[in-house]
Parts: C-alpha cells; structure tokens; sequence
C-alpha cells in the first residue's frame, strides 16, 4: 500500500476579490479528521455559483450587482464582515468547493473504521456545526474547507455513502445544485401542476426542471434559444426565451408556482404569472438581489413567499435516494484539472455551457 503524502494540491482563496484571489498549491497540509469527522480523497467537485459569490463577497448587503458584475474582477468594495453565507466574516485562506464526490480514507475519533472506504456525497448545507439548529448556515467551502483540494474533511453525519455506477464527475454535479432544487419544490409543496423554472439551463435550473417532472407538475422552463432543445430534452414541457415578456407569452396568472433562481428586476413579472394562491419560491439572485415589486400583488392574490437555503435532512436523504434508484441524472458539459479553476469560473460567468462543470483534482502520485 503506498503511504498517503502529507501535503496535497489544492486551491486556496486568499481573500474577497477577482480571480487572482484563486491561488493553486500544491503544498497544502492534509488535513487530520476531528472527533466524528472523515477525511475524503476528493474523486471531483462541482463548480458553483455560491462558490463565486462567496469569492467576491456577493453576499454582503453592500453589494446590490448582478453576480456577473463582479464575478471575474471582484468589487471594488466589499464589507467583508457580512460577505459569507452565514453574515459573518470567513477566514482565510479557504479551500471552497461546495461539492464533494470522493472515498473515505480515515476517520475520527468516535466515527466506526468500516466507513473507511465509503464512496460518498458531502451534504452542502451542513447541519453538524450547527447543532441542528434551525435555519442556521453552515456551508461545505464557505464556512469550512471544502473540495477544491486531493483531500478534505467532514462531519462523519453529513457525508453520505452512496451506491451507484456514475463517475465521480457526474456524482460531484449533483450535491448543490439538486438539494437546492428539491429543498425549492418541498418548501413550495409541488405537485402535479404548472411551474415555472428561472435560469433553467443552469446546473439547479436543470435539477429543478428534473425534479419537478418527476413529482408531476408541468415544467415551463426560462432560458436561452441556444439551449432550449437541452432543457427539454430533460424534461420541460415548454421553453420561453431569456428576457421574453413572460406574461404576454404565457398570460397572467398562469402558473400555480414559480421556482426563481434568477432574481432581479423580474421579480414583479413572476409574481404577475402565479395564480390566487400560488407560490413563489427563491434561491438565488445572479441577476441581482435588488427588485420592487407592488405589494397589493402579494396580499390580494394570496401568494405565498419561500426563501430557501437552510435544509432539512429529508433532502439530502431523498437524493441519496434518487441516485441509487437512478431517477435523476446530472448534465455534465464539461470538466477542467483543478488547476484550470480559474478558467473554469469565467466560462461558468459566460453560460457557455448547459448544466454542470466540474474540477478534477490531480491523482495522488502527481500534485502538478
């Protein structure tokens, strides 16, 4: 058995800012597992927008931008005491990387050494620091270290083994961008009925419009002409362009439930398509955290508003499932060695690809 080194590649971000902040290592410490934690050989991990925002401080509530605007250069200024998902300040260098495919190798103190060996999924939102409490952040790569690296650790609870034949690049596409979107559709009770998915052609757009099929609803799916044909052809029933009047091709209170993952300013257009009673649900704003809206819309039409982020076990739990019962399925467009992050954050920026792009760390006998 060859020893395990003590140094792996990794990517540290060494502050809030553009890309130059990425810095790839290949002399970082392997980290130890704590007490009911597992250290992980990472197989793959998923690119994703929380990585970026978290990079240039998106979410500090200085920052009213689009993620674009800032997301290769950075902002020009960034409160960095509440530019994390939690509203406190990181630290850094970090190691992000919301997504995790890899395999046991060791474990803590307290977790049973029949883990080691575990092919698994790290939950991003992770519900171990926290205590459980409830709607606290704690995100895998924001909060803590997470997959940009040969190696990480994690809470033994919230890294779950999984069965199944996918590669660890399709496995890595799946944490984040498929407990966002089922977390959406469980906080806004979907069922067999017309929804509307933002962003579609994204990796939780497409998870949402997956997702969404298969508890029944009809799927009308927003994004771009060029790839309309991919995003039906994972489920939508009907594609409607990017920045098309949205009403005046689908009619006023036409859909019982709008899945946002997009923001903006057409935030009060969504609002205007939901029928009495219907539900608004949002976990994401690329296109910037700032809208108006008329509020006799809300109370007059009995909408009903989610803000989703935090996560209950089920989610992550139904996943798990929906993987080894082989009922979803990742779009993968395109994967990059882990030291290629930077570029694979600017196409990433550029939408040039449907659904999910992946870093692929360097094997063991090799950290260049």
């Amino acid at each position: 058995m060859t020893a395990r080194p003590s140094t792996m590649a990794a990517v540290l971000l060494t502050g809030h800012g553009g890309l130059e902040k990425l810095e790839y290592r290949t002399d970082v410490p392997i980290p130890r597992p704590a007490a009911d934690e597992v250290l992980i050989q990472v197989g793959a991990a998923g690119v994703n927008n929380t990585d970026i925002n978290t990079r240039i401080g998106w979410y500090s509530k200085g920052v009213t931008a689009e993620t674009g605007a800032g997301g290769a250069a950075g902002f020009e200024s960034v409160d960095a005491a509440d530019a994390a998902w939690s509203g406190t300040a990181l630290r850094f260098p970090r190691i992000q990387g919301a997504d995790v495919c890899g395999r046991i190798v060791d474990v803590g103190e307290g977790v049973p050494r029949a883990r080691i060996g575990e092919r698994v999924l790290v939950r991003t939102m992770l519900r171990a620091p926290v205590e459980d409490r409830p709607f606290e952040c704690w995100t895998f790569g924001s909060e803590c270290d997470g997959g940009f690296a040969q190696f990480t650790v994690a809470p033994a609870r919230d890294t779950y083994a999984v069965r199944s034949d996918r590669s660890d690049v399709e496995l890595a596409a799946l944490p984040c961008s498929y407990s966002t979107a089922e977390n959406m559709l469980r906080r806004a009770f979907v069922g067999a009925e017309w929804v509307l998915v933002t962003g579609a052609s994204g990796g939780v757009g497409l998870a949402a419009v997956q997702l969404a099929k298969r508890r029944g609803a009809t799927v009308v799916a927003v994004c771009s002409a060029a790839k309309a044909a991919e995003v039906r052809a994972q489920g939508a029933d009907r594609t409607v362009g990017r920045g098309a009047d949205l009403v005046g091709a689908l009619g006023a209170s036409s859909v019982d439930v709008v899945i946002d993952l997009v923001g903006g300013s057409q935030c009060p257009e969504l609002l205007g398509l939901l029928r009495p009673g219907g539900r608004y649900a949002i976990a994401g704003a690329i296109a910037g955290p700032i809208a108006e809206i008329d509020l006799r819309t809300l109370y007059l039409k009995d909408l009903s508003v989610f803000g989703c982020t935090c996560q209950g076990d089920e989610v992550f739990e139904n996943l798990i499932g929906y993987i080894e019962r082989e009922e979803i399925r990742p779009v993968v467009s395109r994967t990059y060695p882990l030291r290629e992050i930077a570029q694979a954050q600017r196409d990433f920026l550029a939408k040039k690809y449907p659904g999910k792009l992946v870093l692929v760390p360097p094997a063991l006998d090799r950290t260049g």
